[in-house]
């Protein structure tokens, strides 16, 4: 058995993870993934090269970096028996809050929390495709890959151009008000699904969780649209609204290229 660590400078919550997962669980030779989000790592346990795991990696433009590869006489790893009940929980989390948060993106007229709500709906995919994923076909999970990957390209073009818009037409002042409520119940929400995933994989370092929760991208792009909403309030403008839903769009964008490649 060999061990070969990766550092994955990119992987900054649950999502890539699920993303790597889905990208080598066609390999016979992998037996075991052992992740560590807080310090961007991967350490992978599998026979014969790595030369095939370190290509695929390399496709998801993760910034994957293999560190070291060694023998280990390790041949047992602990099963985590209730993954797809925590997978179905930060699944449906998820999605409601892309339902709330579309909503009333839609309602407060907020780019902002608009944007966010694909977000959210990019991460429904990928948990959705890893619960789909298991005792499926690995043809069937690909098509359906390619399908989210599509679907959350075109919805994040349509906001791009309601950006554009705004930015040339009169202005639209978003309700900041909702944009700051919707965005912290976001954020509480993203530490939830954080800490359920965390604890599934029976690491009970507070310190370890805590990291892993800051260090997040979806909680980032909740604290922007909060600061958003703050901005907007103070300089009773939609600019700061359009630029953070511009940031966010391009974040999702960059998740569908990544569920895209799960496809070929």
């Amino acid at each position: 058995m060999k061990k070969t660590v990766f550092e994955i400078s990119k992987m900054d919550c649950p999502s890539e993870e699920n993303l790597i997962r889905m990208k080598l669980d066609n390999l016979s030779r992998i037996k075991n993934l052992d992740f560590d989000i807080p310090n961007r790592t991967l350490t992978v346990f599998h026979t014969e090269e790595s030369t095939k795991i370190e290509s695929l990696l390399h496709e998801l433009n993760l910034g994957a970096r293999k560190l070291k590869t060694e023998i280990t006489e390790q041949t047992k790893f602990d099963e985590n028996s209730n993954q797809k009940r925590i997978l179905s929980i930060v699944l449906l989390i998820n999605f409601l809050f892309f339902l709330i948060e579309m909503t009333t993106g839609l309602i407060s007229k907020s780019m902002g929390l608009v944007a966010d709500s694909l977000d959210m709906l990019a991460d429904s995919f990928v948990y959705a495709l890893s619960l789909f994923a298991v005792g499926g076909s690995i043809i069937r999970k690909k098509r359906v890959a390619r399908i989210a990957g599509y679907f959350q390209i075109i919805i994040a073009l349509i906001g791009f151009v309601e950006v554009l818009r705004r930015f040339f037409r009169s202005e639209i002042l978003p309700d900041f008000s909702i944009m700051i409520i919707v965005s912290v119940f976001a954020l509480i929400a993203n530490g939830i699904c954080l800490f359920l995933l965390q604890k599934s994989k029976n690491k009970n370092d507070v310190h370890m969780k805590a990291t892993m929760i800051f260090t997040s991208n979806d909680v980032i792009i909740n604290l922007g649209v909060i600061s958003a909403g703050l901005l907007v309030s103070w300089l009773n403008s939609n600019k700061p609204d359009l630029i953070v839903g511009t940031i966010v769009f391009v974040i999702v964008i960059q998740g569908a290229q990544r569920i895209l490649k799960l496809g070929k």
